[in-house]
């Protein structure tokens, strides 16, 4: 058995779920792929996979097995790329990550820039507002708002972001300024109801108010229209108003009172044997990100 073309087959059906789909990537026949698998799992002496007619799923030996087949491969595909002088040279396609508001303003010129650099690169962004595997998902870069658990991926800090609670100059020359976060319940709100919201808003000190939206909208970008229009309040990340900040079209209140900042890190699970493609985006997202005034 060659087991290096195993270790691949086999990855290939981890990350697609389908020995039929593998067969077609890897120009082999289904048999064939269920074959190669069949031999690592005798040579392991474990099964890697529970198949069923709708499902092909890693078990948990298949797991721990797929994270070292993909720093094996890629500790090879280091080598052999090294070896024919080509290392240096960005390839193939880059997966990236983000939320979604954050990733359309700030990484997504990144991706663009990037694609110009390296016209033989091609690019596929993930601006998802929910938590990402990046290793489950096949993703080569991600960037992240908020403090990370300790998983071992290589992270670089880029950058922070404040929740900020913002009005229009109009509204508030009609309805005044509040000074303390108590006061907040003398003014009209607009609250988002997206994935990450909460009707409690947290302040320095441990802090809390409980707010009653009159305006409730299933996404920031909803509710930051409505401060922008003079309607009420609301509170965001202050990325996420930063070209309504520089129009002054918003303005921030209470900022005494804001929490500590959130940092944003990019990540890239395979760290110094990330391939070229990732370095040399990770190099330029982090400078792009790090200048950026709004983000730091």
């Amino acid at each position: 058995m060659d087991r290096w073309q195993a270790m691949r087959i086999f990855a290939k059906v981890a990350e697609t779920g389908s020995f039929a789909e593998t067969a077609r990537h890897m120009y082999m026949s289904a048999p064939a792929v269920t074959r190669s698998v069949a031999a690592l799992e005798d040579v392991i002496g474990g099964r890697l996979f529970v198949r069923t007619t709708r499902s092909v799923k890693l078990t948990e030996a298949g797991i721990r097995y797929y994270e070292d087949c993909r720093r094996i491969l890629a500790d090879i595909a280091e080598a052999e790329a090294a070896a024919a002088g080509s290392y240096a040279t960005p390839t193939g396609t880059l997966a990236i990550t983000a939320s979604a508001l954050f990733g359309q303003m700030y990484v997504l010129p990144v991706v663009t820039e990037f694609l110009n650099s390296y016209p033989s690169m091609r690019a596929r962004t993930l601006f998802i507002d929910r938590p990402v595997n990046i290793v489950e998902e096949g993703v080569d870069v991600a960037v992240r708002i908020g403090h990370l658990r300790d998983s071992g991926i290589a992270a670089i800090k880029v950058g922070a972001v404040r929740h900020v609670v913002c009005g229009s100059p109009g509204y508030f020359e009609r309805f005044g300024i509040p000074t303390t976060p108590a006061e907040l319940k003398n003014h009209r709100i607009a609250a988002s109801t997206s994935a990450w919201a909460s009707p409690e808003w947290r302040f320095r000190n441990d802090d809390r108010v409980t707010i009653d939206p009159i305006l409730q909208c299933n996404t920031n970008e909803a509710v930051i229209t409505a401060a922008k229009a003079g309607w009420g309040l609301t509170r965001v990340l202050h990325y996420q108003i930063g070209p309504a900040l520089v129009t002054g079209e918003l303005q921030i209140v209470l900022s005494d009172y804001e929490e500590p900042a959130m940092p944003i890190h990019i990540l890239h699970p395979e760290g110094r044997h990330a391939p070229a493609k990732a370095r040399a985006f990770v190099d330029m997202a982090t400078v792009r990100l790090r200048e950026n005034r709004l983000l730091n």
